[in-house]
């Protein structure tokens, strides 16, 4: 098949086009570079520079490359930053996924599995949350996806689109040659590996109020290799289904502290803390119920413990320390 992967040059949407290629698939990646790395691209797949808001760039790569699906990675993912910036969320986003909707449409491509997020279920009622849970962003980033996700079901009903959303938690680790590096770099695991390689004095905890165990946050980390399996069981469920919902996780919590200590025991290095106050947006638990993708779709996580995830980041940061060049 002739998949456009957009954002196939960021960390999640770079391993699902490597995982694509793998499988026999032809894919063509799209990224504006904005956050991406062109050496992040993996080999035997063709990349296009462009913008998901440009909705004929899009128009001319999915004809003139036969594409048949897409897997949309292609946001801006900051929830901290959401907050202080709604605006860029709610267009690249939002807008962005409208605009790769409406190319899909003229050019009569009726596939897509839709990178979503677990921001989606805010402070959750229940833990795990289940998909059928409210749906009640506290920040701008999980209101931009939701925003999306409503347009994906109206473009279902309306136009015939089959699509699977995929509600991430906190997506981590490493595969082969693509690992995780932003810039700048936000997310827990690689900023306390970078520490623990000395780029950084110090970690900083954004709140030790929560009501959690420890007082910090609580995420349930799934590596990214088994995002990338559920992604392309989704593509190929979508040849009877016609659309899908699922969340990814690997059903347990761990804190910022937890976090914290399992990397230095990984690494064999100390890491100082700082202590610093809540981010706005920030839930205090979020834990993913995968009960609805095992059961439907035979997914299972193959990394069920903190510590092999972290693993294979530190593997992948001592390989690149200044990340991709």
């Amino acid at each position: 098949m002739r998949i456009l992967v957009t954002g196939g040059a960021g960390f999640i949407g770079s391993v699902v086009a490597a995982e694509l290629t793998n499988a026999g698939h032809q894919v063509v990646v799209y990224d504006d570079l904005s956050h991406g790395f062109r050496t992040a691209v993996p080999k035997r797949t063709e990349l296009v520079v462009g913008d998901v808001a440009d909705c004929q760039n899009l128009v001319y790569a999915i004809k003139t490359r036969g594409i048949e699906a897409v897997m949309h990675f292609a946001a801006l993912i900051e929830a901290g930053e959401s907050m202080r910036t709604p605006e860029r969320y709610f267009r690249n986003n939002t807008v962005g996924t409208l605009t790769l909707l409406e190319a899909m449409l003229a050019t009569k491509v009726t596939k897509l599995v839709f990178s979503s997020t677990a921001a989606v279920y805010g402070d959750p009622e229940r833990v795990p949350i289940c998909e059928a849970g409210p749906l009640r962003p506290t920040n701008a980033y999980g209101e931009s996806k939701l925003l999306a996700e409503h347009m994906l079901h109206w473009f279902h009903r309306v136009h015939g689109l089959h699509y699977a959303s995929l509600r991430y938690f906190n997506v981590a680790g490493a595969a082969g040659e693509q690992g995780e590096a932003h810039q700048p770099e936000s997310h827990l695991i690689p900023l306390v590996l970078q520490a623990a390689l000395g780029k950084h004095a110090a970690i900083s905890i954004y709140g030790t109020d929560y009501e959690t165990p420890d007082g910090t946050c609580v995420r349930d980390y799934i590596h990214v290799s088994d995002v990338a399996r559920a992604h392309m069981l989704a593509l190929d469920a979508l040849n009877t289904r016609p659309y899908l919902m699922y969340n990814l996780g690997n059903g347990q919590g761990f804190s910022v502290r937890q976090v914290l200590e399992a990397t230095c025991r990984v690494t064999g290095r100390a890491i100082r803390i700082i202590e610093a106050r809540r981010r706005p947006g920030d839930p205090a638990v979020l834990v993913a119920s995968s009960e609805k993708i095992q059961k439907e779709l035979g997914w299972t996580p193959n990394y069920t413990d903190l510590e092999s995830i972290i693993a294979t980041a530190w593997e992948w940061q001592q390989k690149h320390p200044e990340g991709y060049k």
